[in-house]
């Protein structure tokens, strides 16, 4: 598909309702606008469109947050280049890009470098990279190939975790608080050990704006009957 193509595509599937929440976000949109299309059915209309290193770039250039969306949805690992993600979390558009971006099962992840983008980012001394090395390290956790990803390599994660995330940035707690989950759900060593640094962290606070969200009970998630049958399975 090209460019036009995919924007007429989410022209047809805008949410009338998903724009009317969009438009009271005010300055948090970053200027961009929006089609009000949720991230299920962006996901759906990606699939549909299939992997493009190429649309993906052109989509991620365009002003529309449902196209960036999808361009991030869309884009080959294997053709990433350190240098456009440098460039694409430095263009974050106020954070709402942050998330999709680094996490939701999104193509930075599946990138050959990205134990070392993580890496990096979580050393680094600014705030959005930083949010996204851990939101990251969340999707790494559940990476069970790369032979990189030992237990070590986790385990020194949470304990800067637990030593830290009261002190962090605000989306920079969220970001931790969803490493610290991710890593917990990774096998049974890595759950007690999450559990043990939830535990000591406590409640975590995160200002969400004027939105109804609340930051995810980790300790509540880790603790769960679910989980301990699917590690015992």
């Amino acid at each position: 598909m090209t460019k036009t193509e995919v924007l007429t595509l989410l022209k047809e599937n805008r949410n009338e309702r998903g724009i009317a929440h969009w438009q009271k976000l005010g300055s948090r949109t970053g200027q961009l606008k929006s089609y009000g299309i949720g991230l299920t059915q962006l996901r759906k209309l990606a699939k549909q469109i299939g992997r493009d290193h190429k649309l993906a770039q052109q989509l991620w250039r365009s002003n529309v947050y449902d196209a960036k969306i999808i361009g991030l949805l869309i884009d080959e690992p294997k053709k990433l280049t350190r240098d456009q993600v440098e460039n694409q979390v430095a263009d974050l558009h106020a954070g709402m890009l942050a998330h999709v971006f680094a996490s939701c099962d999104a193509t930075l992840a599946k990138a050959p470098f990205a134990v070392e983008v993580a890496t990096d980012w979580m050393d680094s001394k600014d705030d959005m990279r930083r949010r996204c090395g851990y939101l990251l390290l969340y999707e790494l956790a559940k990476n069970k190939k790369n032979k990189a990803l030992d237990d070590a390599y986790f385990l020194g994660y949470l304990e800067r975790i637990q030593k830290s995330i009261h002190d962090e940035e605000n989306w920079v707690r969220d970001a931790m608080n969803a490493a610290l989950l991710g890593v917990g759900k990774r096998n049974p060593s890595l759950n007690k050990a999450a559990i043990r640094a939830a535990k000591a962290i406590g409640p975590v606070q995160v200002d969400y704006g004027d939105s109804s969200c609340e930051p995810v009970d980790v300790l509540k998630h880790l603790s769960s009957d679910h989980l301990k049958k699917k590690f015992k399975a």
